[in-house]
């Protein structure tokens, strides 16, 4: 908190689900917010709680031309702006997922013309090699050094979306080795939580129960894991991740919960917290649901700053349901279902 305190911040997407609670949390940090966002995925309303305290620039990061005047004086920023979705999505537009790294490039230029001294860049775990998540039994722990870019032949990231993101660590790191500044690559697990939408599995299983599909669709067996990381943890990571002042140095953080749980507890604990389970399950064996399992190996966050995620996949439900079911006046049901026949 003490580090946040009237420092300059510019978060690139950050009226989006994970951009917005970081934008709050660096609020109630003491500093000054920025938002640049062209609101294709994110919304001014995912910034209500916010949008009185902080700057927000309604324009895309690509163009230059009207962006790069926003990030001068600027202390930290934290490139957040990416073309994404859940697993549906990628697997279906490999093209814009890897626009990613256009869109990378351009953000970290404007941060060196601007002499911007640290640089959080938000990864993901798609970027880990695919052999390693292979078998819903492996249930390895993901960690930093697995998907190590210098060893010839080790990188084998999930997909398009995942290269792209591995390819955006690879620039900035070149940029912290060029340039002399500090560069932290921030590797996201499954992010849940409030101002989340249904193309992801979590907000699309709770959508499913609430409006009590039954046969209840559920993609895959339902055996596939995931470490499941609710978002006020997941940004508090990223607030860590920023908080490094190491000039010419480049890091890279997991941040993710490093518990395998599997898609059949997630929905199971849906059921519980909405006291309504279906007759009978329809597992989908013909949607994609990439890899089988995924969790993270917390030694170096937790060494550097004594800290992991930690709230309880429970805990994380009950608030997120909660928020679900608040906002179900906003939300058109017959579309609804229809959108989760595609999820």
């Amino acid at each position: 908190m003490k580090f946040y305190s009237n420092k300059n911040v510019l978060i690139t997407g950050g009226a989006s689900f994970i951009g917005s609670h970081l934008s709050e949390l660096l609020l109630s940090y003491g500093a000054n917010v920025t938002v640049i966002d062209n609101l294709s995925s994110g919304t001014v309303e995912n910034l209500n709680n916010s949008i009185n305290h902080l700057k927000l620039i309604e324009n895309d990061v690509r163009d230059s031309s009207k962006t790069k005047k926003y990030y001068k004086n600027i202390d930290v920023v934290f490139n957040l702006a990416a073309q994404h979705g859940g697993r549906g999505f990628i697997e279906t537009h490999p093209v814009e997922c890897l626009n990613n790294m256009l869109l990378d490039n351009i953000v970290f230029d404007n941060c060196i013309e601007n002499n911007i001294s640290h640089i959080v860049h938000a990864s993901s775990a798609c970027v880990y090699p695919i052999n390693l998540q292979a078998t819903e039994d492996q249930r390895n722990y993901l960690k930093e050094t697995d998907a190590n870019f210098d060893i010839p032949g080790d990188a084998f990231p999930d997909g398009a979306y995942g290269w792209a993101k591995l390819m955006g660590e690879l620039q900035l790191s070149n940029y912290v080795k060029q340039y002399g500044l500090s560069g932290t690559s921030a590797r996201i697990f499954t992010a849940y939580g409030e101002r989340e939408n249904e193309s992801h599995a979590v907000i699309a299983l709770i959508a499913k129960a609430v409006l009590k599909l039954d046969p209840y669709p559920v993609w895959g067996n339902g055996q596939q894991t995931r470490n499941f990381t609710y978002v006020e943890d997941t940004v508090k990571g990223l607030a860590f991740c920023g908080s490094r002042e190491e000039s010419n140095s480049y890091e890279v953080f997991n941040i993710g919960s490093s518990k395998h749980e599997t898609v059949e507890e997630l929905y199971k604990n849906i059921f519980k917290i909405l006291n309504w389970k279906p007759k009978n399950i329809d597992f989908q064996l013909d949607k994609p649901v990439g890899v089988k399992s995924r969790a993270s190996e917390n030694s170096k966050i937790i060494n550097k700053f004594s800290w992991e995620p930690n709230i309880s996949l429970s805990s994380g439900l009950e608030n997120t349901i909660g928020w679900y079911l608040s906002n179900l006046k906003n939300i058109d049901l017959n579309k609804l279902e229809d959108l989760l026949m595609e999820r």
